[in-house]
């Protein structure tokens, strides 16, 4: 099978969520035998000199890469709201450069499948059918309108809410309208899947989770500082930053009042300023670490205060993978098939937070049976080489249904 794979960020090196989840599935369909071409945008915000990107990476996929300006700028997003209709979400990723990349790519190549990861390379859907008999798919990494939703009602600001709120609606009604112009989609949890077949979906569709390709973990170097809490996540993601400041202001100086040598540990790409300069006690902020793996096993007891997001939080599957103790917020474990008290914890209010972390820093065993069920979790349900199948078989029965 030939699969065009375009996306809306270059997918390696694999980062942070969105990177990993298609950089991994890249590599599950290359390692089951079918070929892939990568077409990425490379963008300001995870900016990758392609030249230095590993010479294997670049054979296996034939990598090809658009630069696109998507930085949000204050003139063009006043202008979009005044005298436009259209998402300003989406418009910042439509460029003819791309366009011209891709149909150039169209004419040269034939492909049996063109993946398209996320909602924000859809606009090219016209050009795909008008050069290519492809079958389309979308994998929708997220319900892209419910994060805006769920950031403009937790936002106190009226005016940054009311904007919020205009870009939710212009998101949901783009979102809604792409979702039957493609031959299928792989929403990555079956919650999504179940609210994109409620909202009309009419094209096949399943769901494909993120998987993990490196289960086995070397733990023999590793010492483990127990007990400690810590975050790690791309901190250019609103709300991960959205929900760190609610940790911090309304969580974190009750427990430190309980557990004076109790560290919380911040870690994670893109670092905001007021951040770095953090002078709060027992709050150790690193920045981008050096080897995430390392920091992960170093480290025991994970939180996710995520308040709003959706599809599945690629860091909370790292930490399972990784066997960690991890306390979430019910938005933050969406998509996931994990089960409270078994392997983790929910917490949805300060008070449900505290609980938790008093369960966690005094049971070390606890959190060793935590980690060792959510480890099992993974190998069970989150196999690359199964989840890829899954998908493989997906794109086979789509095929075959449309040539029978």
């Amino acid at each position: 099978m030939k699969i065009l794979q375009i996306t809306n960020k270059v997918p390696f090196p694999a980062l942070e969520g969105g990177s990993i989840a298609m950089n991994v599935i890249t590599q599950g369909l290359i390692r089951s035998g079918h070929m892939v071409k990568v077409l990425a945008m490379n963008t300001p915000k995870y900016n990758v000199e392609t030249d230095m990107l590993p010479a294997d990476y670049k054979k296996s996929t034939r990598i090809e890469t658009v630069f696109l300006d998507t930085r949000v700028k204050p003139v063009d997003a006043l202008m979009n709201l005044l005298f436009s209709k259209e998402s300003y979400n989406i418009a910042r990723f439509i460029s003819k450069e791309f366009e011209t990349k891709l149909t150039d790519i169209l004419k040269k190549e034939k492909f049996d499948i063109i993946q398209l990861e996320m909602l924000f390379v859809t606009p090219y859907i016209e050009v795909i059918r008008k050069y290519s008999d492809a079958k389309i798919i979308l994998r929708a990494h997220n319900v892209e309108h419910f994060i805006w939703e769920r950031m403009a009602a937790n936002c106190r600001n009226p005016l940054k809410k009311f904007y919020l709120n205009i870009l939710a609606k212009r998101l949901k009604i783009f979102e809604t309208e792409q979702i039957n112009k493609v031959d299928g989609i792989a929403a990555i949890s079956q919650q999504d899947a179940e609210y994109l077949k409620q909202s009309g979906c009419r094209v096949p569709l399943i769901d494909i989770p993120v998987a993990v390709d490196n289960i086995e973990i070397d733990k023999r170097n590793s010492t483990i500082e127990f007990p400690s809490l810590f975050h790690l996540g791309s901190m250019n993601w609103m709300p991960n930053i959205e929900g760190i400041q609610w940790f911090l202001d309304n969580v974190w100086e009750r427990v430190n009042k309980k557990y004076p040598y109790l560290k919380l540990y911040l870690a994670g790409r893109n670092m905001p300023e007021w951040m770095l300069q953090l002078k709060l006690p027992n709050v150790v902020v690193l920045g981008e670490v050096e080897n995430a793996s390392d920091f992960l096993l170093s480290k025991s007891v994970m939180i996710v205060p995520l308040l709003s997001g959706s599809g599945m939080r690629v860091k909370i599957i790292e930490g399972l993978t990784f066997g960690k103790a991890i306390i979430s917020t019910t938005i933050g474990a969406e998509g996931i098939e994990c089960e409270h008290g078994k392997n983790i914890l929910i917490a949805d209010t300060p008070d449900e937070f505290i609980r938790m972390i008093d369960v966690c820093i005094s049971d070390e065993n606890f959190c060793k049976t935590l980690g060792e069920n959510a480890r099992q979790l993974i190998m069970e349900k989150y196999n690359n080489a199964v989840v890829t199948q899954k998908l493989v078989g997906f794109y086979t029965s789509i095929i075959e249904t449309y040539h029978g």
